[in-house]
């Protein structure tokens, strides 16, 4: 995402209602100059953004400024990303951590749900998309890009026996519902996809996380894509 993109215009100014306005965000990244940009483009969306370019100055804004949003960047030299995450996690547990990187390893997609995250995000994504997976996060849903999500799923294999028998209780619909909320669909969207009734799409989900036996959205996706169950009825990239 470069400057050039990012003045280009392609991302309006955000409406008063917009969820992201007033949202407290921190990026940990040491690239200057993207991190710059990322926030020079969450302010114009009236965001609230810090910047930390390594672990003990990222673990102190948490404590300080409580963010609603980390984005964080696994590269950082000498520093395991992931287990920074978790440390970020448990200073601020309503924190919302995305890992934003250029690394796009199925195996660290896998890593970053186990630790809780909400979501994976490559630093190719448009502007326009890239906005888009923040509002999402903020209202709970996993955000990672449906072709990586995928491929996570893939390299799981032989699923584990409990969890298998877990999954094997899902009907095909609530595997449909489940498909559609790992590719970041509100229930009111996956109400019309389905031709169901809103409250038949809470039904659903709420019957997922029982049979799943998670206790979130969240996790019901995350267990979706640890244990390859994204067989989605066709994927929103």
């Amino acid at each position: 995402m470069s400057p050039e993109a990012a003045r280009s215009g392609a991302v309006g100014d955000p409406e008063p209602s917009d969820p992201l306005v007033g949202c407290r965000v921190l990026i940990v990244d040491d690239h200057q100059l993207f991190a710059e940009t990322i926030r020079w483009l969450m302010e114009r969306h009236g965001m609230v953004v810090g910047l930390a370019s390594e672990p003990g100055e990222a673990l102190h804004r948490c404590r300080q400024d409580r963010p609603d949003l980390v984005l964080l960047d696994l590269g950082l030299p000498g520093a395991d990303g992931i287990a920074l995450g978790r440390a970020i996690l448990e200073e601020s547990p309503e924190t919302k951590v995305i890992v934003v990187t250029a690394l796009r390893d199925p195996r660290m997609v896998k890593e970053a749900l186990r630790a809780g995250f909400h979501g994976y995000l490559t630093k190719d994504l448009s502007l326009s998309r890239f906005v888009d997976s923040l509002r999402a996060a903020l209202a709970d849903q996993v955000v990672i890009p449906q072709p990586l999500a995928r491929a996570a799923s893939a390299r799981e294999g032989r699923r584990e026996a409990p969890e298998a028998l877990l999954a094997e209780q899902l009907t095909p619909r609530e595997r449909e519902v489940l498909a559609l909320l790992a590719q970041g669909a509100t229930g009111q969207a996956i109400a019309r996809r389905l031709s169901i009734t809103h409250n038949t799409v809470r039904s659903h989900v709420q019957s997922i996380l029982n049979k799943l036996q998670v206790g979130s959205r969240l996790e019901a996706v995350a267990f979706a894509i640890r244990n390859g169950l994204l067989e989605a009825p066709g994927s929103t990239d």
